[in-house]
């Protein structure tokens, strides 16, 4: 059974707008492989960071709603680090309320 989870993803940030929607659609082009679906992408701009990471000092942080199923979340997580730009992700299971307000 499909969860819906909520995803952050941060991008580097030397990162241009097209080479941006092309990470984006890159992860959704994994996610896709693994069965999965994307339900929403938000935008939340370049942010800075607390303390540089990987010689980073920011990066472009985008919310994505998605739905797959549990046991395939450590095989996308895996798929991001070898095959995308992703520079960080994190992944929390959305909660009902959350996925009404985004409608």
């Amino acid at each position: 059974m499909k969860t819906l989870y909520e995803g952050l993803f941060i991008f580097p940030e030397t990162f241009d707008e097209d080479h941006l929607e092309m990470a984006i659609t890159r992860v959704k082009e994994e996610l896709e492989g693994l069965g999965g679906s994307l339900e929403s992408t938000t935008r939340i701009g370049k942010k800075n960071f607390a303390r540089p990471l990987k010689k980073q000092k920011a990066g472009f942080y985008v919310v994505m709603m998605i739905q797959l199923e549990g046991s395939k979340v450590d095989a996308f997580k895996k798929r991001l680090t070898l095959a995308t730009d992703v520079f960080r992700s994190q992944f929390v299971v959305a909660e009902e309320v959350d996925a009404a307000q985004e409608a």
